[in-house]
């Protein structure tokens, strides 16, 4: 039976009081352990919270057993993190590229069934001690195994299979996927902590080497170490930790088939579409009421997709809207001012978190050069190629 939306409304309010997060890059002289104890030591430090408060820890983590071997990582975070000994409870949360996303969902319904006060969140992958073929074999796990990875599909092609049909079905044009990579390296040379700071030319994309046609190599996000984590409280104890609590007012999470061939229409993540519809109603609002968003972008096709599938674009017009600036930074609808995964970095298991911690900073007004203007934002992660589908509205 499904819950009516007035016994989700009756669960307790859930805010962010503390947010970390590490560079994102290229980082062989760090080891895993390194990466996401900085980040939930950042968070924690950043919320005010003692170890002896926190009931319940959550790790976002797609693939540490394939990518450092180390398996059972819930257990090495919170050994590592200095909770062992307090006996905190450590769960490790799987969804692929989507796995930040629902590591903070999971945090937030413990708070609000009641069965915990304080969560830590964390998310974190360290992707680069592999070679790109072996990353790129890892990765393609997250879409149908059988189906699409045995007959030698990788997510840049199934991707590219998206971006084709959507180059046929609307007319989107090459320019316009590369103005998605050029706005988001843009917005990453205002983040200190982007793996990439350099401007990019449509130019520039056009002419790198090409992937899986469309898709060339400044269309495809790039592989990342880094860790992310978010601390959450109940909304009425928030403020006994920080002036500057930012509410979640709806957590959303929607399925639909892992492989390509068995949708209707494969330019439309489902997924996606249902995670908003079920978010704006329990957040009471509509596209309309979004001040910015970070999306998925993990090829520059995901992002114009997500700007229609979210609703803030009719179908077919993500290309368009995105090459007239009206997704700039300063633009009418701001989209991924972190610079998003393409320009910021994807560290697969984090990326969901880092997403939440750079609405927090909007929220907050302490993101700098990158600032924009704004009450609610919306963070929408996608695990493979749209199987799952997180999406997050915080407000101040």
């Amino acid at each position: 039976m499904k819950i009516e939306w007035d016994m989700i409304n009756m669960a307790r309010e859930v805010a962010i009081i503390g947010i970390g997060c590490t560079s994102f890059g290229e980082f062989w002289d760090r080891s895993f352990r390194d990466i996401f104890v900085e980040a939930g030591v950042a968070a924690i430090e950043d919320a005010g919270v003692q170890g002896e408060e926190i009931d319940e820890l959550f790790v976002g983590n797609m693939s540490a057993g394939r990518f450092i071997e180390q398996e059972h990582i819930a257990s090495l975070i919170a050994d590592y993190a200095g909770l062992a000994s307090l006996h905190v409870p450590s769960t490790r949360v799987e969804a692929a590229c989507a796995s930040g996303g629902l590591a903070i969902r999971m945090g937030v319904l413990a708070i609000a069934s009641g069965h915990a006060d304080i969560v830590v969140v964390s998310g974190v992958e360290k992707m680069t001690d592999v070679s790109t073929q072996d990353a790129t074999d890892m990765l393609t796990a997250a879409a149908d195994r059988e189906w699409e990875g045995a007959t030698g599909a990788t997510f840049p092609g199934l991707y590219a299979m998206i971006a084709k049909r959507h180059i046929h079905e609307y007319g989107t044009t090459r320019e316009q996927l590369a103005s998605v990579a050029v706005k988001n390296h843009h917005n990453a040379t205002m983040n200190p902590k982007a793996q990439f700071h350099s401007e990019i030319t449509v130019d520039a994309v056009l002419r790198s080497a090409m992937i899986a046609d469309p898709l060339r190599m400044l269309d495809c996000s790039p592989i990342t170490d880094g860790s992310a984590a978010v601390v959450l409280a109940p909304a009425d104890l928030a403020r006994k930790y920080t002036d500057t609590p930012i509410a979640i007012i709806a957590s959303a999470q929607a399925s639909d088939t892992i492989a390509l061939h068995d949708r209707a229409d494969i330019t439309t993540l489902a997924a996606t579409t249902a995670a908003a519809s079920v978010a704006h109603k329990m957040a009471k609002t509509t596209p309309d009421d979004i001040d910015f968003v970070e999306v998925h972008d993990c090829f520059t096709i995901g992002e114009i997709c997500a700007i229609e599938d979210l609703g803030f674009f009719p179908k077919g017009t993500g290309g368009k809207v995105t090459e007239e600036g009206i997704t700039a930074i300063d633009g009418d609808l701001p989209v991924n001012p972190s610079g998003g995964l393409k320009g910021c970095g994807h560290p697969v298991g984090a990326t969901g978190i880092k997403q939440a911690v750079e609405i927090v900073q909007q929220l907050r007004g302490e993101a700098g050069k990158r600032q924009v203007a704004g009450e609610i934002g919306m963070a929408h992660n996608v695990g493979g190629s749209g199987g799952t589908a997180v999406v997050h509205i915080l407000s101040r």
